[in-house]
């Protein structure tokens, strides 16, 4: 695309947070698991269980993992840690990041606010910054200047 915005479709996902996530759903699975089949007075079921428990916590881990904001040409898809939801781009009226947030809200056309996981400012706050006003141009850019661009 012109003017300094990112090509479509482009993928924000906090990635230092989510390779910690990761590599730390991997750990906890491989140590509990060879805990469980190093014991020797664990019996068959308490070391299933020990391997259930292992997958269910990397299992967390990784839906923690998931958050991810998706922008392509119909608008703009928010994945979540459960929940996933496609607007299309004059559905956003704003892209926030305030101080203190702890991911980017967007404020819809409806009245409501849908936080956006996928950009956050835990690890890299400055990557999240960048992310947030890419996301921001992109927003002003679909919403704002095409809508302009057909009536005239």
């Amino acid at each position: 695309m012109s003017n300094g915005l990112p090509s479509l479709p482009v993928t924000f996902r906090p990635g230092r947070t989510r390779a910690v996530l990761l590599t730390a759903a991997a750990a906890i699975f491989v140590v509990i698991t060879a805990v469980a089949l190093l014991l020797p007075t664990l019996g068959p079921a308490e070391r299933l269980s020990f391997v259930f428990t292992a997958a269910l916590l990397a299992g967390v881990l990784c839906l923690l993992s998931r958050p991810k904001v998706i922008a392509d040409e119909t608008g703009v898809t928010v994945v979540n840690i459960t929940a996933k939801r496609h607007l299309g781009w004059p559905e956003i009226v704003q892209v926030n990041l305030r101080v203190g947030d702890p991911w980017v809200f967007l404020d819809l056309t409806d009245g409501t606010s849908l936080p956006a996981l996928g950009i956050q400012p835990g690890i890299a706050k400055q990557h999240a910054i960048a992310d947030a006003r890419a996301l921001r141009a992109l927003v002003e850019a679909r919403s704002v200047a095409e809508p302009e661009q057909r009536q005239g």
